[in-house]
């Protein structure tokens, strides 16, 4: 019987991977997975996401090998080198789960055609998400604008269960493989901080377990908002790299509603990038499209580095560019900070995070910030505009993580990391003074969307 390939792609897991499971049905199987080209920089990733790939790589290729199969790497695009391999081990098929970004669809849609000429079955399956955007639509047939509706919908649909690990992929494949990347590969530095999360299945599987059974998920809904320690799930980088599986963990929390909700807003903003892919460039919301945006590259690159001024938006900063990962409550404050109070495009500081985050989701990401400018799918009016300091008192009123990510802060009363300086000055020596005054900006900010809204004839 000829062999099947299994892509790997965003799942880079064996239990309950839903095409694997497929490929193992249908014969001896052939693991690759292709690597990307690009050196040094690049729009969307960096150092902390390659290098938790890496880490990802390496586990897959172990976890193979306890089944006696074997992980091919190839390089180059990735429909040409699907096709070298295919003609190689004159594969009958090539099995792989959908991709929900447009990049990967049209990757897609180039498989098939390759499919199609050299004459082999090419098999798809969902597995990133419970429920496709088309599966979650109005009784019009039409997509969801806003989410609450949507999640109705969408907790309303049965859910698909778990499958098993496979037990059997057939012998290694004898063909040639490059040797397991590591960042120099794509020129870049290694990380090695120890807050870094481990990659792999079972370093998420372990997560996971944490986040489940000691304790984290009965007190999310009480605590997730709080930035200190662990209240959320830690699993987003998990999702996003496909280490554990979407069925499993909805499996797993499905009695927690204010969990389950944040898994259908991941779906939700899924399905407005399906829908309205333009929104990768463009406001979702038409009403402010041409928008003026008028922070300056100056206030931008104090932002990124963590030295506005302001100690909670400063503390998710190096939280960031240290870990790759940044508390979500923190993130909208960030995101809002720079939207809102430095008048910068969101654009800017959706690249940047999408540089950074080792769990970067791109419509998750591209949601979050339309959310915080208020431009986006059922985001937050323009004239919500949070106050970081107000944020500090209520989600951080010890200054913890504050004083946790700021080291040179650690010794400044919590009164004064909570609150305005009424100087106006520095809160600590060698930190910066508050870069702008909220109150001020916050008058800017509803006579620029004003403004705009004057300006093209809008109520």
């Amino acid at each position: 019987m000829a062999p099947v390939i299994h892509w790997f792609r965003r799942d880079l897991r064996l239990t309950d991977n839903t095409a694997l499971h497929h490929a193992a049905e249908a014969g001896s199987v052939i693991p690759a997975y292709v690597l990307s080209t690009w050196k040094r920089e690049h729009g969307w990733t960096g150092p902390l996401r390659q290098s938790f790939l890496c880490g990802c790589l390496q586990s897959l290729a172990a976890n193979l090998e306890h089944l006696h199969s074997r992980l091919i790497i190839r390089a180059g695009d990735a429909v040409a080198e699907l096709e070298k391999l295919a003609v190689e081990t004159r594969a009958a098929a090539i099995f792989f789960n959908r991709d929900p970004d447009p990049f990967g669809k049209a990757t897609e849609v180039r498989v098939r055609a390759m499919c199609g000429r050299l004459g082999i079955r090419c098999e798809s399956f969902k597995d990133t998400v419970l429920h496709d955007p088309d599966e979650v639509l109005t009784g019009e047939g039409q997509p969801y604008r806003v989410f609450t509706p949507y999640s109705k919908n969408w907790l309303g649909l049965p859910k698909a269960g778990p499958l098993p690990r496979p037990s059997v992929l057939g012998p290694a494949p004898k063909v040639a493989s490059l040797p397991l990347p590591a960042p120099a590969y794509w020129q870049l530095e290694p990380v090695n901080d120890p807050c870094f999360p481990l990659p792999g299945e079972r370093a998420a599987r372990g997560r996971m377990k944490h986040f489940v059974d000691d304790g984290i998920l009965a007190g999310y809904a009480m605590h997730r908002d709080e930035p200190h320690g662990q209240s959320t799930s830690m699993l987003s980088q998990d999702l996003r790299f496909g280490l554990i599986s979407i069925r499993e963990l909805f499996q797993r929390t499905q009695r927690h509603a204010k969990f389950v909700q944040e898994l259908a807003w991941r779906e939700f903003y899924m399905a407005i990038l399906h829908h309205w892919p333009e929104v990768l460039d463009h406001e979702f919301n038409p009403q402010w499209r041409g928008m003026a945006w008028p922070g300056t590259n100056e206030h931008f690159t104090r932002w990124r580095e963590g030295r506005t001024g302001f100690p909670i938006v400063d503390a998710g900063m190096r939280q960031l560019l240290t870990t790759g990962l940044m508390h979500n409550r923190v993130r909208m404050i960030v995101a809002m900070f720079l939207t809102k109070d430095l008048h910068c495009d969101w654009r800017w500081g959706e690249q940047f995070f999408h540089q950074h985050l080792v769990d970067a989701e791109i419509a998750s990401n591209n949601g979050g910030w339309q959310w915080s400018a208020g431009t986006g799918a059922d985001a937050a009016p323009y004239f919500r505009i949070q106050n970081p300091w107000s944020q500090t008192r209520r989600y951080d009123p010890e200054a913890r993580y504050i004083k946790h990510w700021l080291p040179e802060l650690r010794h400044v009363p919590v009164e004064s990391l909570v609150s305005p300086p009424s100087h106006g000055g520095s809160i600590a020596a060698g930190y910066p003074p508050p870069m702008v005054d909220h109150a001020v900006e916050r008058e800017r900010t509803l006579a620029l969307f004003a403004q705009h809204r004057a300006r093209h004839g809008r109520a």
